[in-house]
């Protein structure tokens, strides 16, 4: 976190009282087609996967790690509000997103972002191509999630992918 007199924020575990403020951050990123807007039901479904930030017992970020396979997840929603921009909450939402991944026994993490310079600075790489064996990729063509396909890179979610980079970090 930068040297600043911002307090850190306090990152937790989310809970479905956390619904509304995360779709409320990520709504204006969604406008500026930063982020892809989800149904409330589709947050419910995974608000376990979820940590929140907090500044003043305010929630200003959000963030979640959706397992895709054995040893692969996928950062998403990561979300900041921009009153907390530059207040280290990004970062900190990502280091505590890493410490999950591990914990659940993933060795690497996938994500799609315009915000290349931020992952990069916290070890995530361009990816090309495929990032799994062939045997791997046709199990994963068989999910419904969204986010493998967008981790495959398959045509029909490329409209949906609003021109973002593929990168990946091994943990």
């Amino acid at each position: 976190m930068p040297a600043t007199d911002h307090p850190a924020p306090v990152i937790r575990a989310a809970t479905t009282a956390d619904v509304r403020a995360i779709r409320g951050l990520v709504a204006p990123l969604a406008e500026r087609r930063v982020l892809l807007n989800k149904e409330a039901v589709a947050y419910y479904e995974s608000v376990g996967d979820f940590v929140v930030a907090e500044l003043d017992g305010v929630v200003v970020g959000c963030g979640a790690v959706h397992v895709l396979w054995e040893d692969l997840g996928e950062v998403r929603t990561l979300a900041v509000a921009d009153t907390a921009l530059g207040h280290g909450v990004g970062s900190a939402l990502l280091e505590r997103l890493v410490e999950r991944a591990r914990a659940l026994g993933l060795s690497r993490l996938f994500c799609l972002t315009f915000e290349t310079s931020f992952f990069a600075r916290h070890g995530f790489e361009v990816i090309e191509g495929q990032a799994v064996e062939p045997e791997v990729y046709l199990e994963l063509l068989r999910s419904y999630d969204e986010g493998v396909a967008e981790f495959l890179d398959l045509e029909r979610v490329k409209p949906n992918t609003l021109g973002n980079t593929r990168m990946l970090r091994v943990l």
